[in-house]
């Protein structure tokens, strides 16, 4: 059954969220309704990474500008979809993918596996940082030099894997500085569909993020409490400065996964505390709402942002 409910504004269930549409997810939503019911279009696996550094006014994450209506949203954190070669990196120190999976909630063991290996292989490629070294106790340094941007434009082109690149420098993935966080499906009458999981990662002290010389729009580290407390203006669509972003609210640069996160880190007290929270890997998918008239919005069921908070709702 497609997710679709024309229950009014105000006469919901509690917990749940209201979000906007973007123009294009309008448009699919329109399309959706008047054409009934249809099957949705296979979602194709993705990871995402929320970068995290304390900073005085708070909790601090790097995000970036995505062209092309991606599912992940205008701005999000580093991301992308899952690639057949992520199965060639075997270097592996951390948690088993077995281990992995538990965590993740999935008995899917080579999915678990392929998630961690996109979520660092994309943050690499769309910023830089690399969470890998020599072995299970140390980090690379020195990757912002020519030659590494090299191997990231040929690794985003495909013209080499990533595998190929830790293994030629000697490194093996450090999958125990990944976190993971939350589970999002995209909604059901979207035409580009991801099912994404969401990882945390600290920055490392060594390493600053640097973009894809071909591909790099914008980016940069933002106080999730300061992007929170202009949320309903339009100054980061604007300092963006695109025809795609220009007089956008936040809730229309990026998608409720995306906000629901930034009010969490917006909320905890600092990297550790974030980092160390004890969360259950919900999975979420934004339900298409009708009002009366004649508008749509997507509604999600959210926990309250305390993950990590100072102060905890009971």
């Amino acid at each position: 059954m497609p997710n679709f409910s024309n229950a009014p504004a105000g006469h919901r269930p509690a917990g749940k969220r209201i979000f906007p549409l973007s123009a294009d997810q309008r448009e699919a939503a329109q399309a959706w309704v008047d054409f009934g019911e249809r099957t949705p279009s296979k979602p194709r696996s993705a990871s995402s990474v929320v970068l995290l550094k304390d900073s005085p006014g708070g909790l601090q994450t790097f995000m970036t500008y995505r062209p092309g209506n991606s599912p992940l949203g205008l701005v999000a954190f580093p991301g992308g979809t899952i690639e057949a070669a992520d199965d060639d990196v075997t270097d592996w120190a951390g948690p088993s993918p077995a281990q992995w999976a538990k965590a993740m909630g999935t008995s899917d063991v080579d999915v678990a596996k392929r998630h961690v290996v996109a979520a660092i292989r994309e943050t690499f490629e769309e910023t830089g940082i690399l969470l890998a070294g020599p072995d299970a106790s140390s980090l690379v340094e020195g990757v912002s030099g020519p030659e590494w941007m090299k191997a990231r434009e040929a690794i985003a082109a495909q013209d080499i894997t990533f595998a190929s690149v830790l293994e030629r420098r000697g490194l093996v993935l450090r999958t125990d500085l990944l976190k993971p966080l939350s589970h999002w499906l995209s909604p059901d009458f979207a035409h580009r569909r991801f099912d994404t999981r969401y990882f945390a990662a600290a920055a490392p002290v060594n390493q600053e993020p640097q973009l894809l010389s071909s591909k790099g729009v914008w980016g940069r580290w933002v106080c999730a409490a300061d992007i929170l407390a202009g949320r309903a203006t339009t100054g980061l669509g604007d300092e963006i400065g695109l025809d795609t972003t220009t007089g956008l609210t936040l809730g229309e640069l990026v998608v409720p996964g995306v906000e629901i996160i930034l009010e969490k880190l917006g909320a905890a007290r600092g990297c550790i505390a974030y980092l160390n929270h004890k969360r259950p890997i919900n999975e979420y998918q934004p339900e298409l709402v009708s009002e009366p008239d004649g508008t749509f919005e997507l509604e999600v069921q959210a926990s309250p942002a305390s993950e990590g908070a100072a102060c905890r709702e009971r």
